[in-house]
Order: structure tokens, then C-alpha cells, then sequence
């Protein structure tokens, strides 16, 4: 029996699949960051934050928990309507805005994460049961506990970072939201479109370009009291 794996057992492309060849995936990232295949529950690193980011308390929360918390603005594990616009408002989005978000958000997304099969009149979001949120033609970066997987936040900008590495601008993100479709997942879609989209407006460089470590700390929820404090002129925009 082998012990070793064959080149063609370790191939990333396909001669007859092209867009293997278009769209590149990975094969080092183990040089740097161990195990990167592996669901992180805690943290989210990369190849350049092996260990997350740095000095971020996860409080016991899964990636997925960390990613919604900003919006728990008085952390009793409920985030209801009016946090989230009080959170979009803070990261520096208009009323009108922070209205249309906090109404999509809550309309989609609340029932799943309730413990009841009654729907409730004031559209909570459950902090511990965000993980039933999650909603297909997503980039496969959360699985479906909630854990974060390196690799795929790694994957995003090998195959669709294409004009500079580790970034994506505008074309390229909706590039990746298209390929990332699920078939007949029409609210997929539009999820999709507008997560990657409001992201974009939040985090694009004086370029253009979204970088691989806003997009990192979009995922593990550091990005957003980050945009907050700069929205207050408390802190420069990164790179």
C-alpha cells in the first residue's frame, strides 16, 4: 500500500475542466499556517495571522457568534432590530441604509435562529443559534456549526484576487459572488450580493480594493468596532 500520495492524487486542476485552471487554489498554505483545512471554532486565522487576531477575546464564541456580536449592543445574546441599525449607523452607513439592512437582516434571518416554532412580533436574532442563519452561495468560510475554515478565506483571493494579491476590487468580488452561486438559491443570491457589497462600501481602500485582512476581520467581527471607532475619527483606516 502507498504511503505517499501521487502527483495526480495531489492535482488542483484539470486538463479538461478550464476553470480549474482559471480559478487556482492553495497548495502551500501548510508552510505557513498549520492545518489550514481545519475548522477553527475560536479563532480566525490566515497565512499572515496564524493565531487569529491579535489580542481579540472570543469570549467562548464560535467564528460565526464573534462575526454577529458588535450588533448585541448590550451583550445579552439578542440582537433586535434596533441594534443592528444602531450598529450600521455607527460603522458610518446613512439611515436610509441602516434601515433597509436592519429590516432585510431581521426579516431573513430572525425565525431560523429562534428556539420556537411561533414567530415573534419584535424579529430577534438568537447569538446562539446564529449558526442556523447561514445561508447557502456563500464562500464556505463558516461551516455549518459556526467554525471558520483558513483555507477558504485563502481561496477566495487565489482564484478572484487577480489584479494584486490578497485583494479583490469590485469587479472581482461580484465576480466571485456569481461563481459561488448555489442553483435556484434566489435568496442565496441576493444575500450574497449584498453582504459582499456592504462589506465592499465599509472596507475598500482609497484604490478600490478590498483587502484579504478586512475581509479576515469581517468574518471573526473585529472589523466592525474597528470601522465604528474610525467612523468616530478615532483610529486611521488600514490597509
Amino acid at each position: 500500500m502507498a504511503t505517499e500520495a501521487s502527483a495526480e492524487a495531489m492535482a488542483t486542476t484539470a486538463e479538461k475542466s478550464p476553470i480549474t485552471l482559471e480559478r487556482k487554489v492553495r497548495s502551500d498554505l501548510d508552510t505557513n499556517l498549520p492545518k489550514p483545512y481545519l475548522a477553527r471554532a475560536l479563532a480566525a486565522p490566515d497565512s499572515e495571522n496564524i493565531n487569529g487576531t491579535w489580542s481579540h477575546k472570543h469570549n467562548g464564541m464560535s467564528v460565526l457568534q464573534q462575526h454577529v456580536s458588535f450588533f448585541d449592543q448590550d451583550d445579552d445574546g439578542i440582537i433586535r432590530p434596533w441594534d443592528t441599525y444602531r450598529g450600521f449607523r455607527a460603522m458610518g452607513f446613512n439611515m436610509i441604509f441602516s434601515f433597509f439592512f436592519m429590516i432585510f437582516i431581521h426579516g431573513a434571518l430572525s425565525y431560523a435562529t429562534l428556539s420556537s416554532w411561533i414567530p415573534s412580533p419584535f424579529f430577534p436574532i438568537y447569538v446562539r443559534n446564529i449558526h442556523k442563519a447561514k445561508h447557502g452561495s456563500d464562500s464556505g468560510t463558516y461551516d455549518t456549526e459556526g467554525r471558520f475554515i483558513p483555507a477558504q478565506l485563502e481561496n477566495i483571493f487565489s482564484k478572484y484576487g487577480v489584479t494584486q494579491a490578497d485583494k479583490l476590487s469590485f469587479k472581482e468580488l461580484w465576480h466571485m459572488t456569481n461563481a459561488n452561486r448555489d442553483i435556484f438559491d434566489f435568496f442565496g443570491w441576493a444575500a450574497s450580493k449584498l453582504e459582499w457589497g456592504a462589506l465592499y462600501v465599509l472596507a475598500k481602500d482609497e484604490n478600490g480594493f478590498l483587502s484579504k485582512e478586512a475581509v479576515r476581520r469581517c468574518f471573526d467581527g473585529t472589523l466592525f468596532p474597528y470601522c465604528a471607532k474610525m467612523h468616530q475619527g478615532g483610529v486611521d483606516k488600514f490597509r
